[in-house]
């Protein structure tokens, strides 16, 4: 693909700064939007000295269009990823109305602006959560799709919406990439994922336990129906999946309309060979607890990774030791994440 203006939305946060490296390393322009709400500008900067320039950044949430709107008049956007959303399955339940406003209005305004300057091209930050949970696992993009949490659900209300958008109007091109469990960080450990308060996801928590910034490592759930009682995810490392957005950038010139796309390993790890495997990477054990279930988790969840193979010319590379590795030299390097 040629070298072009990229718009990315949440560019600040964990994955959006990970793929504006790998755009900016690509040839790309990139203008990043993001409301800081739970990034930083560090990482931006950051971003600068790794890839030898920087991205144009604004200030801007999703929902305010007017200045969205000045975003698209003062750059010349050729295509958009779109990252920006709340995105914790726990969390969600407690405040779903939060998640639906910031998520789905933010994504209204997006499409309209979009549509206002005549950019047509669209790279979505969806969830395996869409497919709530599965009967069948490796789960496949024509599996069916039915959400178990409000989290989960405006995802697969954005997807509907993205459908809806191509059918109506057939100059949108669109790809839903459908994330499995992004972890690990850039090898040079300069960048990566510095959630606000206690984290949601397992690694950055195990991780901050392993750097003393808590005690313990809570592990939701010791009884389903796995073979160690914990749940099992397919985690893949984010700089797989920063390469996976460019990849899905190229072939937008080969596909017409919306089209789903797993991103993953197609390997399911349990929790505790998570908690092992960071533990090797720290060289020492990670201590944990097993807890109550958490709202909204399901037992198992792993991909099909065909179709990432064979339309985006993509798979992962990394696997769960490299993960735990630069995800350690991350968390090592910056123990108090950007605010170190």
């Amino acid at each position: 693909m040629a070298a072009q203006t990229i718009l990315v939305t949440g560019g600040a946060g964990y994955i959006g700064s990970h793929t504006c490296v790998q755009l900016l390393a690509a040839g790309h322009d990139v203008v990043v939007v993001d409301n800081l709400s739970n990034s930083s500008t560090v990482a931006l900067d950051r971003v600068a000295d790794i890839a030898g320039r920087s991205v144009a950044f604004h200030e801007v949430d999703l929902r305010d269009r007017v200045a969205l709107a000045e975003v698209f008049d003062d750059h010349d956007v050729d295509r958009v990823v779109h990252f920006a959303g709340l995105k914790a399955v726990g969390e969600s339940v407690e405040i779903p109305v939060a998640y639906y406003d910031n998520n789905i209005v933010g994504t209204v305004n997006l499409l309209n602006a979009m549509a206002d300057h005549e950019v047509f091209d669209l790279v979505f930050s969806s969830s395996c959560t869409v497919y709530g949970e599965p009967e069948v696992v490796p789960i496949t993009e024509d599996a069916p799709i039915g959400a178990v949490s409000p989290y989960g659900r405006t995802k697969l209300y954005i997807e509907e919406l993205l459908r809806d958008a191509a059918a109506a109007d057939k100059r949108w091109r669109t790809v839903l990439l459908r994330y499995f469990n992004p972890v690990g960080a850039h090898p040079s450990g300069t960048i990566g994922e510095d959630p606000t308060g206690i984290p949601n996801n397992l690694m950055p928590y195990a991780m901050q336990v392993a750097i003393g910034r808590l005690e313990r490592l809570r592990v939701f759930g010791g009884d389903y129906d796995t073979p160690d009682g914990t749940c099992i995810r397919d985690y893949i490392h984010v700089v797989d999946l920063a390469d996976a957005h460019l990849a899905a950038l190229g072939a937008l010139d080969r596909i017409e309309g919306c089209e789903a796309v797993n991103v993953g390993t197609g390997t399911g790890s349990s929790v505790l060979e998570v908690v092992a495997a960071a533990s090797n990477a720290v060289g020492a054990d990670i201590p944990h607890d097993v807890v109550d279930r958490r709202p909204g988790d399901v037992p198992c969840v792993f991909a099909d990774t065909g179709r990432a193979e064979s339309l985006l010319r993509w798979s992962a590379r990394l696997d769960l030791a490299d993960m735990c590795r630069d995800h350690w030299n991350w968390q090592r390097q910056n123990p108090a994440g950007y605010g170190s």
